[in-house]
């Protein structure tokens, strides 16, 4: 008899104008990189805007909206059959996060529940050549309540967004590492940047049961 694993991905995803969210890989089972969406915006004030999943902003930002905080905490998720067991096939996760809508403009830009929305801004009002780094602090592995574990870097997942055209991702496909600090991608200053991204489990030999980890996101300024 085949054990069948449960994966999900929780990503606490709140809008937060200081920049700091929150992913939480809850049981572990694991694209296409497409193109970019990144526009200038104006200065203004400075400020520092990061938001992964579903988030909360007052209209939206080319219309004058400003970020709001959101607690929300998603989770991205994959049960594997007994057949994907056996073949060793790669898992794609889905996410319960509702965000299509971009809040620079209202367009939309992704399709839940396959992609998870990222983006987010540094403004900063001068002239310097700066960008902020889009970072996320991994854990060594995922751990199921036997004690059993699964590698980080058995995560990885694609980027893209509708009508992005061919420019490459503010946010770039990746794989999680297993442990440490990993940068993720880099905001330039003021300029609004986002992504979809879509989570995959490798899909490696594990012993069955839900297998939970944190990622913890940041938006670094210099």
């Amino acid at each position: 008899m085949i054990d069948r694993a449960i994966t999900r991905l929780a990503s606490r995803s709140a809008s937060h104008p200081v920049g700091c969210l929150l992913l939480m890989l809850l049981v572990l089972l694991t694209a296409t990189p497409a193109a970019a969406f990144t526009v200038n915006i104006n200065p203004g004030s400075s400020a520092v805007f990061l938001q992964v999943g579903v988030g909360s902003f007052s209209g939206v930002y080319s219309s004058g909206g400003t970020p709001q905080n959101n607690p929300t905490i998603n989770v991205v998720s994959v049960a594997v059959p007994p057949a994907a067991v056996i073949s060793g096939a790669d898992q794609q996760m889905t996410s319960d996060s509702t965000q299509a809508i971009s809040f620079y403009d209202g367009f939309n830009f992704c399709v839940p529940p396959n992609q998870v929305y990222f983006g987010g801004f540094y403004r900063r009002p001068n002239t310097a050549n700066q960008t902020a780094l889009l970072q996320a602090i991994v854990p060594a592995a995922l751990v199921s309540a036997a004690g059993d574990t699964i590698p980080f870097s058995q995560i990885r997942w694609t980027s893209g967004g509708a009508g992005d055209g061919t420019a490459a991702q503010p946010v770039p496909a990746g794989r999680f590492i297993n442990g440490g600090v990993q940068t993720i991608g880099n905001f330039r200053r003021n300029t609004w940047n986002e992504s979809c991204l879509t989570f995959f489990y490798d899909n490696d030999p594990v012993p069955g049961g839900v297998y939970e980890g944190r990622v913890i996101y940041t938006l670094t300024v210099p």
